[in-house]
Formats: C-alpha cells, structure tokens, sequence
C-alpha cells in the first residue's frame, strides 16, 4: 500500500446550484481526509454558460428538480429553500440570464469564493455562505449583516473581500471562465463535479463512487 500518494480531486463548483450545496457536508468531510486534497474550482451557473439553458429543458424538469431537491435534503437532514433572492436574476420576457456585467449577485459571489480560494479559505467560504444562501431559513440574504457574517465566520475580511472583487473583476473572470472551459475538457458540463486522475464524478449522488475509486487508489 502506497501511503505517501496525495489524491487531488478538482471540484467544480457553481454558487447557484442546490446539488452543490447538498454535496457540502460530505464534500467538507472528504476535504479533511489527511491524504486528500480538494481544489475548488468555480465556475458560473450553467445558465450563463450555454445560452438557451433552460428552453432547452424538458419541460418536466423544474417539477422534477423542485421534487428531488427537496428529498435529497429531507434524507440528509439537511435545512434547505430556494434562496430568496435568487442569485442568477434573468430577462422576464426572454427567460435568459441577465447579462453577466447587469447581475447584481452572481458575480460579486462568484468572485469572492475565488478570492477565497486564493486565501486558502475556499471550503470555509463555501461552508459559510452556501448554508446563508441555501439553508431556506433566510430571506433577503442579500441585505443586512448575513453575508458580512458568514464571510467573517470564514475567516474572511468582509469589506476587503468585496473591494477586491470589483477591483479585479477582470483577472478573476478570466480564471472562472478558464475553469469552466477546463470542466469543459475534463468531460463534463454540470456541477458539483470531482475530477479524480481525469475521471468526472458528476452530482452529489456520485460521492460515495468517488470514494470507492480513492479507496482503489490507496490500496494499490
């Protein structure tokens, strides 16, 4: 048995997505594993990334994702809502996403869990302000102290997090949309998605087969 090997996983992240944030606990556990080590890479919702996203869908789709979003965080126990607002905010009458320069949320989040991965802070950032977002407790989670509050719990300068983000949007756009051609070339499109030795696990449900293959990797 190979007790030196470090297992990289490359995971590909989107702030907007409710399978990312139900994949955090065991993602946040397998990142403390003292041989494994997760790089988080995010990229934007896949709204963004392929125009016509959701006329695109089969129109079964949201009554479905609603269902088994919904089950999936009953089974794991874990709160859970839609957040409000919703970070991606689209044209009414196009049903496409704004503009990436005209999206109040989206962006600045997006850059700022860069930020935070560039700090060495990445899962805090997400441990934090995923569950501010995501946990169905908070309304307006925009406003006020919240997200000034899960930052801060992250161990995150606030103020310098978001000055930052405006002032290199440009270099930070640059690697989030790098990111997104990577996953791209790694074989897939969704998210959460581990990439282990060039092989996709894609959805939260595809956790326990990624372990199966570490296990692999570590007793061979």
């Amino acid at each position: 048995m190979n007790k030196t090997i470090r297992l990289e996983i490359d995971l590909y992240w989107s702030m907007r997505s409710p399978y990312c944030y139900l994949a955090l606990d065991r993602l946040l556990a397998l990142g403390q594993e003292p041989d494994v080590m997760v790089k988080i890479k995010h990229v934007w919702p896949g709204a963004m990334r392929r125009k016509g996203y959701f006329s695109n869908l089969n129109p079964n789709y949201p009554r479905y994702h609603t269902r088994d979003t919904a089950r999936i965080a009953e089974f794991l126990c874990l709160p859970y809502g839609r957040p409000k607002p919703d970070p991606l905010v689209f044209d009414r009458q196009t049903k496409e996403p704004l503009a990436r320069a005209q999206q109040p949320y989206i962006g600045q989040l997006t850059r700022m869990a860069q930020l935070a991965v560039e700090a060495g802070a990445g899962m805090g950032f997400l441990d934090n302000v995923m569950r501010t977002i995501w946990n169905g407790k908070i309304e307006n989670w925009d406003k006020g102290d919240h997200l000034k509050s899960a930052i801060t719990a992250a161990g995150l300068d606030f103020r310098e997090l978001t000055y930052r983000a405006g002032l290199e949007e440009g270099r930070l756009d640059t690697i989030i949309d790098s990111n997104g051609a990577d996953l791209s070339n790694a074989g897939h499109w969704g998210v959460p998605c581990m990439i282990f030795q060039s092989e996709p696990f894609f959805g939260q449900d595809r956790i326990e087969l990624l372990r199966w293959r570490l296990e692999k990797v570590r007793s061979s």
